[in-house]
């Protein structure tokens, strides 16, 4: 059966290649040119086949930092070094990384290299000409003259390779292998087994990190010879391996080899079936995926590219520039490559249900991508909460960050108690059937874990963004607790939120000296609280935190030089100590433009939107300001393309200039359109080159035909459906400057009137 691929064209603007190498953007003028970038100034992408949320990618493999394509070693700050000459590779592996930084290991597990050369060059990189890839496709030639091509399922990858004329080619799958070629950067299986099966069929399994993970594998050429292979020498006649105890210093290459002759052009098409539940149920896999087609490549290249055809279609935008068209449709894809859903696949729980990996890390995702998800995928997003209570259930927390091995990474340095906002927001939009009574008992016992004691013993906790974490965390397990009828556990959180205070400095307004990750204080002192009018009001009301947020994002501030390859720590010292925005090279102050909409000030914030837009993202392989961070930074480009702002935890958005002409949100109950009069594009000169697009000021707004006063919508209207109408201008406007966002503080009056 073959299935039709969408005609859709947002389908054919993403470019894959965005992100995956060193940022090359114009250089940035005006505001946009005093913000300081901390982090590597690289995207981290990988070009790969990719299904959206699916469990499976593949992609060529160099070994590079951190996806296992491309040239870089590992990086946390400046632009970083190329590891290589030339793009190459050893192979093709699955289960790569998108868009991270240093997360521990990554995967790269099944390594599979089609050759014309004897074993003993296995691990070989050959050089890669031609490449091309789409949404779900991967091709490539290797040096050796053989085209590869990938495409991927849910759970499943299928390669196909054209051979040049070889008396003894063959298909190589290394089940050894794992990690990067870094250092520390290597995974070694701790057990594994590889089994021939006979009639071009073979499995096997490997423990990597403490999951077992395990592939069924089909090689459509009949005729050819299969044997096993340990240490790059033949095992004739042996039908198995099994190591039940493998070290570092004991570690041998080994796997499964194919082998025969082909003439000029002759195709091999090679399957993989995944799971983490045993080789019985990766054979299920593949023959649930790949069952009766034959050959099986176009097939599954074109479901899953009907898959992207419809999650990529589930935002659309009219007008914009071809670029900016590009630049969206890519930061969309990003957006839904991770998390991993695997249903049915978890190997610590015996039960069926979603299990979900690579939340790497909540830190990344929870202010933009969750969000996006809850709009554009409910049923995904509710998938992701369930999962990840269940991980709390089995392993006592709820993660930071959960990777495909044994244990949550709890990355407490990053922060605390972030999935307590995805939690109260799926909460107050009714998103799902999650036992909200079971998931309230998890919330309120995660709030003491880690630092959660001290917070809840005094009330402050250093590093000091983590006070504002647990404060923000037991706000939001109040309103779970409000919404359930428990009032009085409702007001004791409630009230421990308020010590978000302790964490500010009231002579400066800022937060308190402390230890901050990736950041300074002034980097986190404009997080968008749930009290945002008592924020405003400890920093000497409206016109004194308005002036602090002007010399962050550095109005009036001199352009600033960003970190070469290998910054010296004085010159990393000095960057810090601008104490200014970080643009969207890096997470801790992504939410920070909108601090201004707080302060009547919504004209600022669509200045520092508008330069971040036009100035940070940007077509091309270095299109990225820096790590795309699993689609967090991606989702942010989405949201602020679109005119919106989620503010996680509180189930609202902000209201800024979009920047196209419409905008259209297919979310679960119909479709919330954003419509703009007076929008402006982007000049593009008669030799057709852009010009830089003008920055453009909400006049008035209307929401289903109704004046909108506020610049803020709740998260009720978006997913219900519906029209926000704006009409844009040239200069800012009085819109928004008196009808603020909510705060806490105002809630508590309302409650102390009734």
């Amino acid at each position: 059966m073959t299935v039709a691929v969408y005609n859709l064209s947002i389908l054919n603007e993403v470019d894959p290649f965005i992100g995956t190498a060193a940022t090359c953007l114009p250089p940035a003028r005006g505001l946009a040119a005093t913000w300081w970038w901390p982090k590597p100034q690289v995207g981290n992408t990988h070009p790969g086949a990719t299904s959206p949320l699916g469990m499976v990618s593949a992609c060529v493999y160099s070994g590079a930092y951190p996806t296992g394509y491309g040239y870089y070693s590992k990086s946390t700050e400046g632009v970083p070094e190329e590891m290589f000459d030339t793009l190459q590779a050893s192979g093709f592996t699955h289960f790569q990384q998108s868009g991270t930084g240093a997360i521990r290991k990554y995967y790269n597990y099944a390594r599979v290299t089609p050759m014309v050369h004897p074993l003993d060059d296995l691990g070989e990189a050959w050089p890669l000409h031609n490449e091309t890839a789409e949404a779900g496709y991967y091709a490539v030639t290797l040096d050796t003259g053989v085209r590869c091509e990938i495409t991927v399922g849910e759970k499943v990858a299928v390669h196909r390779y054209t051979f040049p004329e070889s008396r003894s080619a063959r298909v190589v799958l290394d089940l050894s292998w794992g990690g990067l070629a870094i250092e520390h950067g290597r995974t070694v299986p701790l057990r594994a087994c590889a089994e021939c099966m006979g009639h071009g069929r073979a499995q096997g399994t490997v423990v990597m990190e403490g999951v077992p993970l395990s592939v069924y594998l089909e090689v459509m050429s009949p005729g050819w010879r299969q044997m096993l292979w340990h240490d790059r020498r033949l095992i004739e006649g042996g039908t198995r391996l099994d190591f039940d105890s493998i070290r570092q210093t004991t570690l041998r290459p080994f796997g499964l080899l194919f082998m025969g002759p082909v003439r000029a052009g002759q195709i091999v098409e090679v399957r993989l079936g995944f799971s983490l539940r045993g080789r019985e149920q990766a054979r299920e896999n593949l023959w649930r995926e790949c069952g009766g087609c034959e050959p099986a490549f176009d097939n599954i290249r074109a479901r899953t590219s009907s898959r992207w055809g419809d999650y990529l279609n589930r935002v659309q935008v009219d007008g914009g520039t071809p670029a900016r068209r590009q630049i969206m449709a890519t930061a969309l894809y990003h957006s839904l490559i991770k998390p991993c859903f695997a249903d049915d696949e978890s190997p610590f729980w015996p039960s069926s249900g979603p299990f979900v990996f690579d939340v790497c890390t909540m830190w990344d995702i929870y202010k933009t991508q969750i969000p996006l998800l809850m709009a554009i995928a409910p049923d995904r997003a509710t998938d992701l909460l369930e999962s990840l209570i269940r991980v709390c259930e089995e392993e006592g927390n709820l993660p930071i960050g959960y990777r495909m091995a044994r244990g949550a990474d709890r990355f407490f340095r990053q922060a605390s108690a972030l999935a307590h906002t995805a939690l109260a927001d799926a909460n107050a939009l009714g998103l799902g059937d999650l036992d909200w009574s079971w998931a309230l008992v998890h919330m309120v016992d995660d709030l003491r874990r880690l630092y959660g004691e001290d917070f809840f013993e005094h009330g402050l906790v250093h590093p000091i963004t983590h006070t504002l974490d647990l404060a923000y965390g037991n706000y939001c397990t109040a309103q779970v607790a409000r919404r359930l009828g428990d009032k009085r556990l409702a007001d004791e959180l409630e009230t421990r939120s308020q010590l978000w205070i302790n964490a500010f400095d009231s002579a400066t307004g800022l937060l308190r000296d402390s230890e901050f990750y990736e950041g300074g204080k002034w980097n986190y002192s404009f997080r968008l609280l749930h009290d945002m009018r008592a924020r405003i009001a400890l920093a000497g009301g409206d016109d004194s935190f308005v002036a602090m947020l002007d010399a962050f994002f550095g109005f009036g501030a001199n352009a600033v030089t960003q970190p070469g390859r290998r910054p010296t720590p004085k010159e990393m010292a000095a960057g810090y100590r601008l104490n200014r925005f970080e643009g969207l090279n890096n997470e801790p102050d992504m939410e920070a433009p909108w601090a201004y909409h707080y302060a009547g000030r919504p004209d600022r914030a669509a200045e520092v939107v508008h330069a971040a837009l036009t100035w940070q993202f940007g077509t091309g392989a270095g299109g990225l300001p820096g790590n795309d961070d699993s689609g967090g930074l991606s989702s942010w480009y989405v949201w602020a393309s679109l005119g919106l702002f989620p503010i996680a935890g509180q189930s609202l958005f902000v209201v800024n200039a979009p920047a196209f002409a419409r905008a259209a949100l297919r979310v679960e109950r119909g479709e919330f359109v954003i419509e703009t009069t007076g929008h402006r594009e982007t000049p593009v000169g008669s030799d057709g080159v852009e010009g830089t697009p003008p920055t453009q000021y909400v006049q008035s707004a209307t929401l289903n035909g109704r004046p909108l006063e506020t610049t803020h919508v709740s998260a009720t209207d978006v997913h219900s459906g519906g029209v926000l109408q704006l009409v844009l201008g040239p200069e800012p406007s009085p819109w928004g400057r008196f009808a603020r966002p909510p705060s806490l503080s105002d809630a508590r009056i309302r409650r102390g009137r009734t």
